[in-house]
Order: structure tokens, then sequence, then C-alpha cells
């Protein structure tokens, strides 16, 4: 087993062909062809289904761990290279829409301006979508939800905000200076799919109360939500930082009695070291939090605590 076949069946997870793989690795399909056929006599399994030019199961337990191996290799690479110098590499980090849209300017200002060989990619998700990718190696940091409930990640809690209500002029909840719990469930909301960190505190508030909440719609994305709260569509429970400062509309913000903190934290992987300009990164994200959180409205500081 060597690298170069790791690297074709990623490249073939990828791109989903052996000549389109052939394209990325800049080389040949009879090479790919030859590194994936000696990766499978190796290991005793087919790894490509050669009709759909997709993953077995066995190759996608073998290509998760070619991207833990690829990372691994990324982080060597960056280290030596900035013991010899400054920092400099590759780091990938996936961010929650909502915190993004406020993090990401003085974040990347900050890299920008202390590690101008770092290139630093982004990836928007939610919690559930980003920490697989995190844990398979394809990203190096992640900023997410609380609760993380998996061992083999590592979290270091960033801030709480407050969950308020967004509702429209002439909505009922836009009537109300304070919302109960109560006056949510009377109402049908914009929310989130069952089972994403916020949608599971609502509800685990909901029936602690003996209620149930209804859905106007459900959506992916709080800030999609936050979008269609702001047009009119609907009334939505959004976190404090979802909504700009900036932003003006026929629209008024409210705020929840009973209902618990979103807790923000960045994310890593048990398992491995942290490259350095992933390193790099982390100081960043907390000090650029430090700086900028407390002049959010309901959103307070938290002290990191690794658990």
């Amino acid at each position: 087993m060597d690298l170069r076949q790791l690297a074709a069946l990623v490249a073939i997870d990828e791109v989903g062909t052996f000549s389109a793989a052939a394209a990325r690795l800049h080389t040949v399909q009879s090479n790919v062809s030859t590194h994936i056929a000696r990766l499978e006599r190796e290991l005793g399994a087919v790894l490509v289904d050669r009709s759909t030019g997709r993953l077995t199961q066995e190759g996608l337990a073998v290509v998760a761990r070619a991207r833990r191996v690829q990372s691994e290799l990324d982080a060597l690479v960056a280290d030596v290279t900035s013991m010899r110098d400054e920092v400099a590499g590759h780091v990938r980090l996936g961010v929650l829409g909502t915190t993004g849209r406020w993090l990401l300017p003085p974040l990347l200002a900050a890299m920008a301006r202390r590690h101008p060989k770092v290139r630093v990619g982004v990836l928007e998700g939610n919690t559930t979508s980003l920490l697989p990718q995190l844990l398979a190696g394809a990203l190096d940091l992640a900023v997410v939800n609380l609760p993380v409930d998996d061992h083999d990640v590592v979290v270091e809690a960033l801030f709480e905000e407050d969950l308020v209500v967004v509702a429209p002029s002439g909505h009922p909840l836009a009537e109300l200076d304070l919302v109960g719990l109560d006056e949510l469930a009377a109402h049908e909301l914009l929310l989130p799919p069952p089972g994403t960190s916020i949608r599971v505190e609502l509800d685990r508030a909901a029936r602690a109360a003996g209620l149930g909440l209804r859905a106007k719609a459900e959506l992916d994305g709080l800030r999609l939500i936050a979008s269609l709260a702001f047009e009119g569509f609907g009334a939505a429970v959004l976190p404090a930082t979802a909504i700009p400062r900036w932003l003006d509309g026929d629209w008024r913000l409210v705020p929840i009695h009973g209902l618990g903190r979103r807790k923000v934290s960045i994310a890593r992987r048990r398992a491995g070291l942290l490259s350095a300009p992933a390193r790099a990164l982390l100081q960043a994200v907390t000090e650029v939090v430090a700086e900028r959180a407390d002049s959010h409205v309901r959103v307070d500081l938290r002290t990191p605590a690794a658990s």
C-alpha cells in the first residue's frame, strides 16, 4: 500500500470516474486503474464498482481513512515548513452560517495580517453536517453548537447567546414584549428539522412544559429560516446573532422566557495533532470571538474549557 493508491481512491470518490480521477491527479487512466487494482489485491476486497464508478462499502471505509492519512501528511509538511520559516500551509474551517456571518470578516483579516502564507478554506454548514467532515479529516476545525456527544471530538466553548423570536408585524407574537413556551406552541413556526441542535433544545423545553411545537415549514439552515422570517413568511426562533444589527424591516424581535441558550464551541478531532496552520487559526478564532462577541446584544463570552 502506498500513498498514490490512496490518492487514486480519494480522487475517484470525489469525481466519480477513473478518467476524471486521472485528470485530477495529472496522470493517465491506466495508472489510476493500476493503483486501485493493487490496493484491492492487497486488501482482498473490491473498493470500486466498475459499472457505476461508485465506491463499495469497503471502499467507503478505506477512503475515510485515506482522507485522514492525507490530512496528517499535509499537517506534517506544514509543521516542518513552519519550523523553518513562518507558519504556512492550508487549514480548513467549518462554520455555522449565522456565526460565520459576523466571525469570518475579522477572522480572515486577522489571519491574512498575522499569517499571510496560510490559506484558509471555509465550509458553511450546520452541526450535523460539519461534525462528520471533521471526523473524516475534511475539516481541521469546526465552529458548532453544543452539545457534541462524540468521544472522538474535543470542544472548547466560545460563547452563549439567547434564542429570540423574529415575527412579522401583524403576527400575534409580534404584539408581545416577552414570549413564553405556551405562546410559541400556539402558533406555527419556521423551524429547523428534528435532530438539529436548536430544534432539539426547542423540543426538549416544550416537552418539559407539556407542550408541542408546530412547524409551518421545516428548513435546513438558520440563515434560510432567518431570511424567510425577515421577508414576512412566518415567525421563527433564531439565535441572537442571526439578526444583523444593521438590518431594518417590517418585523419585530421578541425575547423568549423559559428557554435555554445556544452554546457555540470550536471542535477538533481528539486523535492526531493540529497542524501549525490549524493551531494559528484556533488561536485567531478564540481571540476574535473574545473581541467581538460582547458587542452583540444577548451574547456572552464563555471561558473556553475542553471536554
